[in-house]
């Protein structure tokens, strides 16, 4: 799946509508190989080019990670809606306006999955879906699939989407407009991929389901995963290369079966999660050289992973296999807070690994602080977003590309750090803190 746009409003603190768009803007940057390197033109989508990396900036509270998080809403609700009768408590309205409140939540994506741009979206609130709808763009004319007003499917293009035409009459035969299966607070295009005849709904879903999204510093069982990994053989190379060439010591990584009882008392690592003291379990150990007096390698000596090794080294490790699947597979990488504890060498060369000819297809979406990455040597000017809240509270989203006048060759961190192009803290009276009396 190719990511062209994704749009969402009245999603915390974002009240109006806000689109993240990856479609690379006709602009010329300072080196000719930027423009080539960070761009990617499907081979079968001639005339489409798109960016192979976003950055996402803005200060603390600005709302970046709200961006994120509309992006695991919108996944989660799609997986888990025809299961889950209570995903939708994830949604989330801006509740600092009586305007918005009460008013549903926008979601919208623009795609390409098998060479045919898709439109799908959906309004919904924590109880119920107001509406969804579905286009596709298999030539030059947009095309209408499906939309839905509450539990009413009010068009549907039985030719071109005669799978949902065959779900409508089952779910509907009768007049009836209650069923079990097609719930008010799941969505239809979820309903109908369970259907083994809805061959489309199922690609759909299982290409918008594909992009992993990495939330915060310890995303919930991307350790584990990224043990999992080390099973085999091509994913344990890479995550080796990896560690050797970010520069963390370790020569290599293994895994061995202890008790409980083998454990120091005050041992804390994740691996102990439901431990259960009557069975072996697997810990993961790390293997480092060590040297005699004269600096002449004797062994490699052996860590437990989890109870030596820095949390940047655990990150690096636990983001390993993601980057792996992302550019192996051309899949699309979100990041939230992605520089941190991560020296801004290591966040560059990452970056880097991305914006390379060698990469065909994967994109990295990512929210940082980190102003290194802020360089025309680096990154086109629409490769750059800012989140700056207003005085109401209001989060906006918007592109260095909207920016007139930014000349090839300008210092885009100088400029940003200045204030130039907004989305910073303002900090003038923080100096006053020295003085604060209780």
């Amino acid at each position: 799946m190719i990511l062209q746009e994704f749009s969402f409003g009245n999603f915390r603190s974002f009240k109006d509508l806000n689109t993240l768009n990856l479609s690379a803007a006709k602009i010329k940057s300072k080196y000719e190989s930027i423009d080539l390197n960070n761009v990617f033109i499907d081979e079968k989508i001639k005339k489409n080019s798109f960016l192979k990396s976003k950055a996402i900036y803005g200060a603390n509270a600005s709302g970046k990670s709200n961006v994120v998080k509309a992006f695991i809403t919108f996944f989660k609700i799609i997986k888990n809606s025809v299961k889950d009768d209570k995903v939708l408590s994830m949604v989330d309205s801006f509740k600092l306006s009586t305007e918005t409140e009460n008013e549903p939540s926008f979601f919208q994506m623009i795609f390409w999955e098998k060479s045919v741009r898709y439109r799908y979206g959906f309004e919904l609130s924590e109880e119920s879906v107001y509406s969804e709808w579905l286009y596709g763009k298999p030539g030059e004319r947009e095309l209408c699939f499906f939309i839905r007003e509450g539990m009413e499917i009010i068009e549907l293009d039985k030719t071109n989407f005669s799978e949902g035409a065959k779900l409508k009459t089952l779910l509907f035969d009768g007049g009836s407009t209650e069923n079990e299966i097609f719930r008010k607070n799941s969505l239809f295009l979820s309903t109908l991929a369970t259907f083994g005849f809805a061959k489309l709904s199922k690609q759909l879903i299982e290409g918008l389901t594909s992009v992993f999204v990495i939330s915060g510093l310890r995303s919930k069982g991307m350790y584990s995963i990224a043990g999992e990994s080390l099973s085999d053989d091509k994913k344990k190379k890479y995550i080796l290369n990896f560690l050797k060439f970010g520069d963390v010591g370790i020569e290599d990584l293994d895994t061995i079966e202890i008790s409980s009882n083998d454990l120091p008392a005050d041992f804390e690592g994740d691996e102990l999660t439901n431990f259960d003291k009557n069975k072996k379990k697997k810990l993961l150990i790390s293997l480092r050289k060590k040297y005699d007096k004269n600096n002449k390698f004797v062994e490699d000596e052996s860590f437990s992973f989890i109870e030596h090794e820095s949390e940047g080294t655990r990150k690096l490790f636990e983001l390993s296999p993601f980057i792996y699947k992302a550019l192996k597979e051309n899949r699309t990488l979100i990041i939230d807070e992605f520089d941190a504890r991560f020296h801004p060498l290591l966040t560059k060369k990452i970056l880097e690994l991305f914006n390379s000819s060698e990469n065909k297809g994967a994109q990295l979406i990512f929210t940082t602080h980190d102003t290194n990455l802020l360089s025309s040597n680096l990154l086109r000017r629409d490769q750059i977003e800012f989140v700056e809240k207003d005085q109401y509270g209001a989060s906006r989203l918007y592109s260095l590309v909207q920016f007139k006048g930014i000349r090839n060759n300008a210092s885009f961190e100088k400029d940003y750090i200045q204030g130039k192009y907004g989305a910073i803290p303002y900090l003038a009276h923080f100096n006053k803190v020295l003085n604060y009396n209780e």
